[in-house]
């Protein structure tokens, strides 16, 4: 099982350079970031498969998720409960 840090304080991000960060919520133990060009990116606790990778692995690295991609959705919005993420896309 992956060790995820627990940040009681705001902590820099690492997302490729090119990314443009438009919107971001945090649920109880997850993260996620929408891109001004409309894909999602998850990292945190991901035991009930709330990160939107297709399994229950939790990372402390930001991840896309490709499922979306792979669709043709675009992102507009997203938002995180404690153990669930929801988004709102664009076909």
């Amino acid at each position: 099982a992956a060790f995820i840090s627990i940040q009681a304080f705001p902590a820099l991000l690492d997302l490729p350079q090119d990314l443009e960060v438009g919107a971001v919520s945090c649920g109880s133990r997850h993260t996620a970031v929408v891109t001004r060009g409309g894909e999602l990116y998850t990292w945190g606790w991901g035991k009930y498969g709330q990160l939107g990778h297709g399994n229950n692995i939790s990372s402390d690295q930001a991840c896309r998720v490709e499922h979306l991609v792979a669709k043709g959705l675009r992102v507009e919005e997203v938002v995180c409960g404690p153990w669930t993420t929801y988004v709102r896309v664009l076909e």
